[in-house]
């Protein structure tokens, strides 16, 4: 605790040899932060800028790619700075600043996904009805919740968890996440009830709304002809190879403070880093390359004139 502010600080003890290779560190995350600025960036201008790209998918699309922007920005400048100073500390008002940004935005993608799912579902299976539910209404209402839902589901530990007495100050990772439980001098059983209800109802159960889905989908098109099983295919096979991805990512992040000390800390370095690089980077990648509207388009933007 700084005795001058009152103000209590953590130690971020995830960083291997900070001091070492902190240039090296910094121009790797630097990079990564920024192509994943300029590849989510891409995705939602392009979609923006083109009307054909107007429609529902391609709008959540946008909202996903935005939605990792926000994801990184929480996590990669306090990152980059951090790499550059003597002690790599953060203040845990800040802390639990950044946990709640963190683990909303993680949660968004979820719902992001599964409204996704559902307008694929509409689309494919019930084409006629279509326009009459994906509406412009229907598409502001899913958004706004995709964002409200999470941020009202992790308000309410990180409000309570303001005035918890800290008995450990280092954490070990490199920003904060669920990890900062295990600082507490006394841990909250409802409070960790109150995390499993919440990663039911915004991961598991959206996770298991999407499969749902996608299953439906599948049988439909493989009763249908090639048109919508090809269909079917371009723009289920982004979405599903997202939701796992990202699937993984969030299972590490959720078991690692149940193994508390047992797992070694460069794996724990690497599996994090994976998180806030390998997700909010390939994201993009995908969309651009699987889905054939947005990826027509990239290729007119890159290659002018070579493409008709």
């Amino acid at each position: 605790m700084d005795a001058a502010s009152n103000v209590t600080y953590i130690i971020l003890g995830g960083h291997i040899e900070v001091h070492r290779y902190k240039y090296l560190y910094f121009l790797i995350m630097f990079t990564a932060y920024i192509l994943i600025i300029c590849c989510n960036a891409t995705i939602i201008c392009l979609i923006i800028v083109h009307k054909n790209l107007h429609e529902p998918m391609y709008i959540f699309i946008a909202a996903l790619s935005l939605n990792s922007v926000l994801f990184s920005t929480n996590i990669y400048p306090k990152l980059l700075i951090d790499f550059l100073s003597e002690k790599q500390i953060i203040s845990y008002q800040t802390c639990l600043l950044q946990i709640f940004l963190f683990y909303t935005l993680s949660l968004s993608e979820f719902l992001l996904l599964a409204a996704m799912a559902y307008d694929r579902y509409v689309s494919i299976c019930k084409p006629l009805q279509y326009p009459t539910i994906m509406r412009k209404t229907t598409v502001c209402v899913f958004l706004v919740l995709a964002w409200l839902v999470p941020a009202c589901h992790i308000v309410v530990p990180v409000a309570l968890n303001i005035n918890s007495k800290l008995c450990h100050f280092t954490l070990k990772g490199i920003f904060c996440n669920n990890s900062i439980y295990l600082l507490y001098c006394v841990s909250s059983t409802a409070l960790s009830v109150y995390g499993g209800v919440v990663l039911f109802n915004i991961a598991l159960f959206p996770m298991l709304f999407i499969f749902f889905t996608y299953t439906k989908i599948l049988i439909i098109a493989y009763r249908s002809s090639g048109e919508v099983r090809t269909k079917a295919v371009q723009t289920c096979l982004p979405h599903l190879l997202v939701l796992i991805n990202y699937s993984f990512l969030l299972t590490y992040d959720v078991i690692i403070v149940k193994l508390e000390s047992d797992f070694p800390k460069t794996a724990r370095l690497v599996m994090t880093l994976q998180i806030v690089i390998y997700s909010p980077l390939c994201n993009p990648i995908i969309y651009g390359l699987k889905m054939k509207e947005i990826s027509k388009h990239l290729k007119r933007l890159l290659f002018p004139g070579k493409v008709h």
